[in-house]
């Protein structure tokens, strides 16, 4: 491609960068220079206290706070009246994208330029919360920015994530600026300047570039041609040659590592990028200026300067995004836009991206010559600058140009317009270089520290918020908690005591009533009065056998009876037991425990059916379940068959007349048992008729006299008068005898036949070496107090279910207080030391 040299025709030379690179102004090129480099060091100290923090952020969002992404919308502004001046209210609505039904009134107040608090609205009057116009409420680097289609919002899908996925979404986001922390750390400490020349398809970019170089270098055609990054430097890096190195893929660029680029010719670079048009490859260019450097940008004297010919925005989305990836190590963008198409979309977004960090954008307004109507084009355009880039829309006298770059190519002709364009760009790159390399990494962490405030305020609101709830469920949950404790020993004592109290009401209670029913019928009486069974009448002499045998019937039956009114007793015991057991649980459980909701059916008690034990029923003893108990305990007397059983001696209990009138004169109760307790002889049985003389004699004359008298008799039977006399004498005995018999024994057989059973039931039973009363005793106080313990077991089961889930409550609420307060001092101090990197970098200020 051929080259072509033109002789600078600079009509309105920039006389104040003139004068700064002439010797008669060396001294304030040196001023600007160190006040340059004292802003740069503040600048360094402040990403490196920025990255410090947002590292603290990413370590406190993972190991002690989930960090909340908040939300404010603008409050809903009262009407004022017509004469009344509109003010904006600082207020607003706090609401989190994983808890968009809370929200919470706030003020966001602007302390210093720039710098953003976020306070509840409590803390603040009404006149406070007016004004400000700048005070931002939105976030700009921290953003989550998702994209899902054209119905779709962030908080739409955010809210549906839980709060750990959207701490994710936030780390990641903190991640992504602190790698571009770091980009902007190098980018500061680079003495050199890197300018970017970007703007949509056939704008006239090589073209403009090509005019800044005054020799036409870039390939430029109607078609696209510039389909790679081209840097521009001076030939002076190279060590004055002009030539073209092609990066290689995969490598990192070094000027004296041959290995790293392939070298080409300069007038080779329109075949180079027409041969890497599908391949992502970037171009550098060392070209010799040999203006003069108050003339030139690359050979300027001051800084090194590398103008970049960037692909068009709108070719395809690959080059696009990596054209906005290239941002992160630009100092300064000049944007070329078409006069005839103005701003396109894919522009617009552009410059919205970039002015995020970069406030003031150099835009070459290209072609303008060939529009008719100027003013309105010059209008149009900056109305929509104005609205894409508010700062450069106040400094568009030194950044807006509208020029035609391809006249500024023709040999020998002035055009005064583009020389303007390339004094204020050198004025913009060399002399404000706080302005145009500084101040672009200034008001990236500007926006970076509001954001951090911004979540600072909210969440600490938030911490608030959880330790005012956390404070306020202690004082009703600790109380509890400490009571409980402290009642715990009494209730411990109290269920003791009662399950005590009614194991030994019940025990004492059935043997009082079992020992007097037991008595009663020793006594030949019914063991209770009050009983449905009742004594059968006396049938006559012919029916005295069955009459003895109903008379054990009945008596047995009113022992059953017994039993089941010392049950019954156990039961009434055992309820009123059951009942203070639930007064106790009423008055131990908090009210928020559920209760026992079972019923109590003391009917159930004694029940009738006894599961079997587990295992092999063979070689166990067969029971009878009667009357509440087993057969081997004595239980259900009235129907065992060998109880029934009639003897002859439940007539006639010779026995105990033997006893009774030949003993030692111990009471029937002392004798009874031992009386009984010896088996009869065939003595006994043969002296029937003894015993029957011995019961009517012994009541007439004593049985001693009676013996004494038959001794006597047998002597006066060999008087022959006395013979004569003993025939009638004898009969009359023994009618006597007979008749006394008969009328005695309706009173004697009930009598004969309670002695009997009482000392059958008084001996031992089968196996079991226990007696009926205290078999009965031991059965009704242990099903006493297996009712009484099962009762006491479920509320000390519940108390202690409550005692430690009040336990567990009020740890997991002082944890959260802890960890709240601890947060609140955390983002507290966050924001003071985003306050102190302010101050100290004097962030937010213009260069």
């Amino acid at each position: 491609m051929a080259q072509a040299y033109f002789p600078s025709k600079v009509t309105s030379p920039n006389k104040e960068l003139a004068n700064l690179l002439s010797g008669e102004r060396q001294l304030k090129v040196e001023d600007v220079q160190e006040a340059y480099v004292e802003q740069k060091d503040r600048l360094v100290n402040a990403i490196d206290a920025t990255k410090s923090i947002m590292l603290d952020i990413q370590t406190f969002n993972k190991d002690e706070w989930i960090i909340r992404y908040p939300q404010y919308k603008e409050a809903i502004e009262t009407v004022s009246p017509p004469s009344a001046p509109r003010r904006k209210s600082l207020r607003r609505s706090l609401t989190f994208v994983d808890d968009p039904v809370t929200e919470t009134e706030v003020v966001v107040r602007k302390k210093m330029q720039r710098s953003v608090t976020v306070s509840p609205i409590s803390e603040h009057t009404e006149e406070e919360e007016e004004t400000d116009e700048d005070a931002s409420s939105d976030f700009n680097v921290l953003r989550l920015d998702l994209k899902l289609g054209p119905n779709s919002t962030v908080t739409s899908l955010v809210s549906q994530l839980e709060k750990s996925s959207i701490a994710n979404l936030l780390d990641e986001r903190i991640n992504a600026s602190l790698n571009h922390v770091d980009k902007l750390r190098l980018r500061v400490e680079d003495t050199s300047s890197k300018v970017l020349v970007t703007g949509d398809l056939n704008a006239g970019k090589s073209t403009f570039v090509n005019a800044l170089l005054r020799r036409e270098v870039m390939p430029v055609d109607q078609q696209p041609c510039t389909t790679a990054f081209c840097e521009v430097h001076d030939a002076a890096e190279n060590k004055g040659v002009e030539e073209v190195h092609i990066i290689s893929q995969g490598h990192s660029y070094d000027v004296n590592d041959e290995s790293s680029f392939t070298r080409a010719s300069i007038s080779d670079l329109e075949d180079i990028v027409g041969e890497n048009e599908d391949n992502e490859r970037i171009f550098k260019l060392y070209l010799a200026d040999t203006r003069t450097p108050s003339e030139s940008l690359l050979n300027n004297g001051v800084v090194d300067i590398s103008l970049i010919d960037a692909p068009g925005l709108n070719r395809d989305s690959l080059k696009t995004t990596a054209l906005f990836a290239r941002q992160e190590e630009i100092d300064v963008v000049v944007f070329v836009v078409s006069a005839e198409n103005h701003f396109t979309l894919s522009a617009r977004e552009f410059l919205v991206n970039a002015s995020k960090e970069k406030a003031y954008l150099f835009i070459v307004v290209n072609k303008f010559e060939q529009i008719k109507n100027k003013e309105k084009c010059r209008r149009l355009v900056l109305d929509q600058i104005k609205q894409l880039s508010p700062r450069t829309y106040e400094n568009a006298d030194d950044l807006v140009h509208f020029v035609d770059s391809a006249a500024a190519l023709q040999p020998y002709t002035a055009n005064p317009t583009f020389d303007d364009l390339e004094s204020s760009l050198r004025s913009f790159v060399l002399v404000k270089r706080s302005k145009s390399k500084l101040h672009p990494v200034s008001t990236y962490l500007n926006n970076l520290l509001t954001d951090v405030e911004l979540l600072a305020g909210a969440n600490s609101i938030v911490a608030n918020t959880e330790l005012e709830q956390a404070k306020e469920s202690l004082a009703q949950v600790k109380p509890v908690l400490e009571r409980m404790k402290n009642g715990q020993e009494s209730l411990e004592e109290s269920l003791e005591t009662l399950e005590e109290e009614g194991a030994s009401g019940a025990s004492s209670r059935s043997k009082l009533i079992l020992a007097q029913a037991l008595e009663r019928v020793g006594q030949g009486k019914l063991g209770i009065d009050n009983s449905l069974v009742s004594l059968p009448s006396y049938p006559g002499i012919f029916g005295v056998w069955n009459f003895a045998r109903d008379v054990r019937k009945a008596l047995l039956a009113s022992l059953d009876t017994a039993v089941k009114l010392a049950e019954d007793e156990a039961r009434m015991i055992t309820s009123a037991g059951v009942d203070r057991i639930k007064d106790l649980g009423e008055h131990h459980l908090p009210a928020s425990v559920d209760r026992n909701r079972r019923v109590f059916m003391p009917e159930a008690m004694f029940s009738t059916v006894r599961k079997a034990g587990k295992g092999s029923t063979k070689n166990r003893r067969s029971l009878t379940v009667v009357a509440g108990g087993v057969h081997g305990l004595g239980i259900g007397l009235a129907q065992r068959p060998d109880m029934q059983e009639i003897t002859f001696f439940d007539l006639f209990d010779v026995q105990h007349q033997f006893w009774l009138h030949f003993g030692d004169g111990q009471s029937d109760k002392a004798t009874t048992a031992d009386e009984e307790s010896a088996a009869p002889t065939a003595l006994g049985l043969a002296s029937v008729g003894v015993g029957a003389l011995t019961m009517v004699g012994g009541q007439a004359i004593g049985a001693k006299g009676l013996i004494e008298g038959i001794i006597r008799v047998s002597d006066l039977f060999g008087n022959e008068t006395v013979r004569k006399w003993a025939a009638p004498v004898l009969g009359a005995v023994t009618i006597g005898m007979t008749a006394y018999l008969v009328l005695e024994l309706p009173n004697s057989i009930p009598k004969t036949v309670g002695r009997r059973v009482r000392a059958s039931v008084l001996r031992l039973h089968g196996d079991d070496d226990i007696s009926f009363i205290d078999a009965h005793t031991f059965r009704i106080s242990r099903e006493t107090r297996k009712v009484l313990r099962l009762a006491s077991w479920d509320l000390r089961g519940r108390f202690n279910g409550a005692m430690e889930e009040r336990g567990k409550e009020v740890q997991a609420k002082e944890e959260i207080a802890k960890r709240a307060t601890r947060a609140m001092e955390w983002f507290g101090e966050l924001g003071r030391k985003s306050e102190e990197i302010r101050v100290n970098a004097r962030l937010g200020s213009d260069a």
